[in-house]
């Protein structure tokens, strides 16, 4: 099991687990599920519901991943099998990304 934290304009919304079975589970943590000021953090993740399950990465943040050449570098420089979706997600997307979620890996438990 491999666990991130998603931050929303440097505020930590959620956890995104990978699964043993590498399916993976988003939750909203509970102050910010709870807070009506803040901001579902993608239109496929709405603040209907506090946990969200898929056998697939989320696209809000597989759209997240480097793609071609760009990917290839990546995987190569850091030595991320190119398939590893989660992995390239917490590489690529932990200081700089398009919009205002970032991912931060955490240690796992």
């Amino acid at each position: 099991m491999r666990k991130a934290a998603v931050l929303y304009k440097r505020q930590e919304a959620g956890t995104l687990t990978q699964l043993d079975n590498e399916s993976f589970i988003f939750r909203y943590n509970n102050d910010w599920f709870n807070a009506p000021d803040k901001p579902a953090i993608s239109l496929t993740l709405p603040k209907i519901q506090q946990e969200y399950t898929s056998k697939h990465l989320f696209p809000c943040f597989y759209n997240m991943l480097p793609e071609g050449s760009n990917k290839q570098v990546v995987c190569y420089e850091t030595r991320i099998d190119s398939n590893d979706h989660f992995g390239l997600l917490m590489t690529t997307a932990k200081y700089d990304s398009i919009g205002a979620i970032t991912i931060k890996k955490m240690n796992e438990t």
